[in-house]
């Protein structure tokens, strides 16, 4: 009997324990969600790669941080992009060269990665391949051959060319079939608080020279600046593969800062 009651009283003690610990476990993960949603709106949000669009300095399997208070923050810098403000609060301007993740402009919700081309006011115009901005061909020069790798496994060889913008900013570009569809345009003027985006890979992007689909971005449709590859693996290895990472990091790539 006497037993019977200790281990009452024993349940009876325990018990308040165990609640408060439940409780302590609770709270410590709603403050761990409430920190990362506050780092992922306004300070650092991690992208990954799914595309060619930005080769060669950008590769699929590439994970980067984007900076979030670069150019000011609008409701895209929130989860979800929710409806509660227009424009941008703290508002920066990006630099011609910036590579920037951006949203979509015809939905407004899909993550897109690019290169700023041109400024407000700026026209661009692409003639046999070369970028004419504001009635100047960028200078571009031949700059060896990029290897890529297919899916089928396959190497090829693609022309790479170094840009050189006004600024003296350079990149390495892509140009995988002289004289394709979009490498003769039409001439585009950009409008205010809008900004006309190029992918590295000129002749694999769906960029602003697509204007059904991408067209000019508004100001408020920048996320960030892409600043920093903290991890890469090659294209063929899926992330929840573990075991096969020791041979499918690309280890040179770690840590590089985005150009």
């Amino acid at each position: 009997m006497a037993w019977k009651i200790f281990g009452d009283k024993d349940k009876n003690v325990a018990a308040p324990r165990e609640k408060d610990g439940f409780f302590d476990n609770v709270k410590t993960f709603i403050w761990a969600v409430v920190i990362a949603v506050i780092i992922r709106s306004f300070l650092l949000q991690p992208f990954n790669i799914p595309s060619s669009s930005m080769k060669p300095t950008l590769l699929i399997g590439d994970f980067l941080f984007v900076s979030k208070y670069s150019y000011g923050y609008s409701r895209h810098s929130l989860p979800f992009s929710p409806n509660i403000f227009a424009g941008r609060v703290m508002a920066d301007e990006p630099e011609r060269g910036d590579v920037v993740v951006f949203k979509l402009p015809s939905d407004n919700r899909t993550d897109f990665i690019k290169r700023v081309i041109g400024l407000p006011g700026d026209t661009i115009q692409m003639r046999q391949g070369t970028v004419w901005l504001n009635g100047q061909p960028i200078e571009r020069e031949a700059a060896g051959m990029f290897i890529d790798l297919r899916s089928d496994g396959r190497e090829v060889s693609i022309p790479r060319y170094l840009e050189t913008l006004p600024s003296g900013r350079q990149y390495y570009t892509l140009d995988q079939v002289e004289n394709g569809p979009a490498d003769n345009t039409g001439v585009y003027t950009v409008p205010k608080g809008h900004y006309f985006m190029m992918g590295d890979n000129r002749d694999n992007s769906a960029d602003s020279r697509v204007m059904r689909y991408v067209g000019f971005v508004p100001h408020e449709n920048l996320v960030g600046p892409a600043q920093i590859l903290f991890f890469s693996f090659a294209d063929d290895t899926r992330w929840w593969q573990i075991w096969q990472w020791p041979l499918a990091i690309r280890y040179s790539r770690l840590l590089n800062t985005v150009d």
